[in-house]
């Protein structure tokens, strides 16, 4: 049975959806849970050159239908209708009539954005979320940023102009200098909403409560990663921000449950910061959120990049065995210094086999499935010099859900710094600045199988020109011998900031020597001076 045959199954749904009053389901919506979310963001949309938009469009429930169509293979399509502050469905709280007609003009903004005149013209993006899913029996999720930190950089000399940035609502401009967290409006991470406010929790959760009374989907998420920052840490204390988050995740599951999807319980679940150490700032408590809010699903995300860990197993730890856990993956894993502002930074496609093996190694600690984020940035979009540009793989959608298929792959193991975000913590293992004769361990994750039966290559990467310097590395105890420098260990179409040969350092590793698990890698500088290193990989063809 295929999965989109599972899908139409466990829901009793066909090429309509049939909507039932609340008390007429008591389990999740889907049993087995589905495999391969697929966040949507919206602003891709308008923000990418895809083949099915002219670039002088406006936005459209076309396009909207597209990104979905597009995704083919996801089971659920998560949708991000907007930044959270004003909503982009229709809405009696606050109406797009308020926000256009009447507060932007007020402010002499009289012509609206893009966004504005699709949603004055009466667009709906939920309802067309709906409908479009509706077709092929995927499953519609509504995924609401809390504290989006976007455009709030803007705010200084928007305010000197008296002129507010469209995207955010009458409610952060009146009330800017009575809730936001700190007095630097410059910083995203000062200028969002502090939650220990009442009524900046009240103002959000009314708005969701609202949506979820007024249209028809199968799940939400509570995104608490875009922005991760929603508590002054010096105004609360830890068991503060964990009894007020969970509180309001208890009064979602409340709005939720007012209504159900196609006969089912709709589901309820969290997309939150796949490392634990940041849990406590941000209030999450996962085990209370699952005991007391009785969430479906967690979404275990680094923001922008996509990672390898035991972010899976130490949730597992946390949650019940029936709540889903997923990896989420992005199109990339490694970004540069920026050319010329926010957005945009070189960066590295995240390949086929870095998406099958991150499943991999996520399904072998138990994750129920994976999702995917910012997955059409593959597309043109920021600028030019950032290309060359590609479509998205999507039919690695079709492909991920297979634990079988992941595990038969060549393997692509990594470790990256990322970049320098909160997000993904300060203890990461890169960047590292390695002195000489000083050596310096990492820790590698792997799971490899009896399929991968080649010799791999194991690739350090430096931000300069190393090749003056002498290194030497142990895998697990033995030494590895140099080899030349590989762009491309295992192929793949993309051919931008793969790096300099003179920037790696490169070395054959016989198969015996992986094993699964934890696999130690010792660095040493031994001629020249010290290493600056921000990436390593290692690939196990089949």
């Amino acid at each position: 049975m295929k999965r989109r045959s599972i899908l139409k199954a466990a829901t009793g749904a066909g090429a309509a959806w049939a909507f039932n009053p609340v008390g007429s389901a008591t389990e999740p919506s889907l049993v087995p849970p589905p495999k391969v979310l697929y966040s949507n963001d919206t602003t891709n949309i308008m923000s990418c050159v895809s083949p099915w938009r002219d670039k002088k469009d406006g936005l459209t429930d076309e396009h909207l239908r597209q990104t979905i169509r597009e995704a083919e293979g996801a089971d659920v399509h998560v949708l991000q209708p907007g930044l959270g502050w004003i909503p982009w469905w229709e809405s009696k709280l606050y109406s797009p009539k308020e926000h256009y007609e009447v507060f932007l003009k007020s402010h002499g903004i009289d012509k609206p954005n893009a966004v504005g005149r699709y949603l004055l013209e009466g667009g709906d993006l939920v309802r067309t979320l709906t409908d479009e899913c509706g077709k092929d029996s995927i499953l519609p999720f509504v995924s609401i940023r809390l504290n989006d930190g976007h455009h709030t950089r803007k705010l200084a000399d928007a305010l000197k102009k008296g002129k507010p940035d469209p995207s955010m609502s009458r409610f952060y401009w009146e009330h800017l200098d009575d809730y936001r967290i700190g007095d630097d409006v410059h910083n995203w991470d000062e200028s969002v909403f502090d939650w220990r406010f009442p009524e900046v929790r009240d103002h959000k959760a009314a708005m969701i409560e609202e949506l979820c009374d007024s249209h028809e989907f199968a799940g939400l998420e509570l995104d608490f990663l875009r922005h991760w920052v929603r508590f002054s840490p010096q105004h609360t204390t830890e068991d503060e921000r964990r009894e007020i988050t969970t509180a309001f995740v208890k009064r979602m599951r409340r709005a939720v449950d007012r209504k159900t999807f196609a006969g089912k319980r709709r589901w309820l679940g969290v997309r939150v910061p796949a490392l634990l150490d940041i849990h406590p700032d941000q209030g999450i408590d996962l085990a209370a959120m699952a005991k007391e809010a009785g969430i479906d699903f967690v979404n275990l995300s680094y923001s922008y990049f996509t990672r390898q860990d035991d972010a899976v197993a130490r949730i597992r730890q946390i949650v019940p065995a029936k709540t889903s856990v997923y990896a989420e993956m992005t199109h990339t894993t490694l970004t540069g210094k920026a050319i010329s502002g926010s957005g945009t930074q070189p960066y590295l496609r995240t390949t086929d086999e870095q998406f099958y093996t991150t499943a991999h190694l996520a399904y072998e600690q138990g994750a129920t499935g994976v999702s995917f984020f910012n997955f059409a940035y593959y597309r043109e979009h920021s600028l030019p010099d950032l290309g060359p540009f590609h479509e998205p793989p999507f039919h690695v959608l079709a492909k991920v859900a297979d634990r079988d298929f992941v595990a038969r792959q060549g393997h692509w193991y990594f470790l990256s710094e990322g970049r320098r975000d909160p997000v993904l913590g300060d203890d990461k293992p890169l960047p590292a600045l390695i002195q000489k004769n000083a050596p310096h361990r990492f820790s590698l994750l792997c799971s490899p199988t009896a399929h991968q039966v080649k010799d791999g290559l194991l690739r350090f990467r430096s931000p300069e020109d190393i090749s003056d310097r002498t290194i030497e590395v142990r895998l697990n105890g033995q030494s590895l011998q140099a080899t030349p420098f590989v762009a491309k260990p295992i192929d793949h179409p993309y051919d931008v900031w793969l790096g300099e040969p003179e920037e790696f350092v490169c070395f054959r590793v016989p198969r015996p020597l992986i094993r699964k698990g934890e696999n130690e890698i010792e660095f040493i500088v031994t001629g020249g001076i010290r290493v600056k290193l921000m990436y390593l990989d290692l690939t196990l063809p089949v």
